[in-house]
């Protein structure tokens, strides 16, 4: 986790976070079928990171330049009301969220772990990734997990958030 760039007060001001999904909350890798079944592999320590934000308050948004039903499974797993599948521009995605949600978009989190995200993690009120993002997003986000993606880097984040908030996992965990 970088602390020198990234204080309580901008994420105690978080009132909404959207993920990339493959290579965020997923290690980034797909295995496919013979008869063209994709499958992807999500971490529990990532599931119930969001199951916290969620049960904290948050907003939660996914935001994927994939178009997969795996997305939507997610999603409705996890009662995810905003969407974006198979996009380019995830900084309009990113603000559609914020729209979404009627906040600023500084009050918006985004952890993204490649290039094609870099937009929104410029436009986000704190740009986040996992610890195996590519290089050139390491070097601009504001927060960098301690964990890789689909390993529980998102769960990193959401814990430094409840943390900014005065909150535990175990109290968040009680408020759902």
């Amino acid at each position: 986790m970088r602390t020198d760039q990234t204080n309580t007060a901008v994420m105690a001001g978080i009132r909404a976070l959207a993920f990339d999904v493959d290579g965020v909350l997923t290690d980034g890798g797909v295995w496919w079928g013979l008869e063209g079944a994709e499958f992807k592999r999500f971490g529990f320590a990532d599931i119930m990171g969001l199951s916290l934000a969620r049960r904290a308050g948050l907003m939660l948004g996914l935001i994927s330049g994939e178009d997969t039903p795996l997305i939507d499974r997610l999603a409705a797993k996890l009662s995810i009301a905003f969407v974006v599948k198979g996009t380019r521009d995830k900084a309009a995605a990113l603000q559609a969220f914020a729209a979404f949600a009627d906040i600023a978009i500084e009050q918006v989190g985004f952890m993204g772990d490649d290039v094609n995200d870099l937009p929104a993690l410029r436009v986000a009120g704190l740009s986040a990734a996992p610890a195996d993002a590519a290089a050139d997003v390491l070097a601009s986000v504001q927060f960098v997990a301690q964990r890789s993606g689909g390993h529980g880097a998102a769960r990193d984040l959401v814990e430094a958030l409840l943390h900014a908030r005065g909150l535990t996992a175990e109290e968040a965990f009680s408020r759902g």
